[in-house]
């Protein structure tokens, strides 16, 4: 799936940059274990990223890079987006991306995806993201809700909380509620143009995860706790 915090950091971190209208943004980071839908996707240990983005007029493209530190996992991502205002205060995107993952098997997939956020309020952010994934035919689907609290110019925080639902998308055996996460992005502006992200976050396994894990024999809490430091130039 795509890059889990990417579009909350986006939506955390662009409040604290000086020039919305710039067009390229550098991504470094390392997450403490690589989760997406509620999983974690290593055996052990955490992820580190690298990634840029440039966009123009709502049009971008993006390219993002993660290597394992402690096993031997890769995974590239390349995709195109477009950004753009349906109504007023209601922003939108769709774009494509194709996945490339590189370690003890080779694999790739393809997806489509489309988010939907109301950023008519100056405290809250719902949003609906959903994804397609052509290798496992299958769609996942996030309804979240971020509240973002501009401590002073410098420093921003933003708790969450999001429900994913799972339908083919991460597992065959079972289509619905798939986990709920907690967390809360500490932002904080370095400089004009560069911007430190500190996350915490905890997420709950529920049905979709719970069938999966008694199917495959998994062992151990299925909940998930993990953190990442973050930092972004935006030129």
């Amino acid at each position: 799936m795509r890059y889990p915090f990417l579009l909350l950091t986006l939506l955390c971190c662009n409040t604290l940059l000086a020039d919305e209208a710039a067009e390229t943004i550098l991504m470094l980071g390392w997450d403490s274990h690589y989760v997406s839908e509620g999983r974690d996707n290593l055996s052990a240990g955490g992820i580190a990223w690298s990634g840029i983005q440039h966009s123009r007029d709502g049009l971008g493209a993006f390219v993002l890079f993660g290597r394992a530190d402690s096993v031997n996992y890769a995974e590239l991502n390349a995709g195109v987006e477009y950004c753009f205002n349906p109504l007023e205060s209601v922003e939108a995107g769709v774009g494509m991306q194709r996945l490339e993952f590189y370690g003890d098997e080779r694999a790739h997939d393809n997806e489509v995806y489309a988010y939907l956020a109301y950023q008519g309020l100056s405290w809250l952010t719902p949003s609906i993201n959903y994804t397609y994934a052509t290798e496992a035919s299958g769609y996942f689907v996030e309804l979240s809700l971020h509240s973002h609290w501009q401590v002073n110019e410098q420093l921003t925080l933003t708790p969450y909380v999001t429900q994913g639902f799972d339908f083919g998308y991460a597992s065959q055996t079972h289509d619905g509620p798939n986990h709920l996460q907690l967390g809360v992005e500490a932002c904080y502006s370095l400089t004009p143009s560069l911007v430190a992200s500190l996350h915490l976050s905890h997420s709950i396994a529920q049905d979709d995860i719970k069938q999966q894990a008694q199917a495959e024999g998994w062992h151990g809490d299925l909940a998930q706790s993990y953190a990442g430091l973050h930092l972004q130039w935006q030129f």
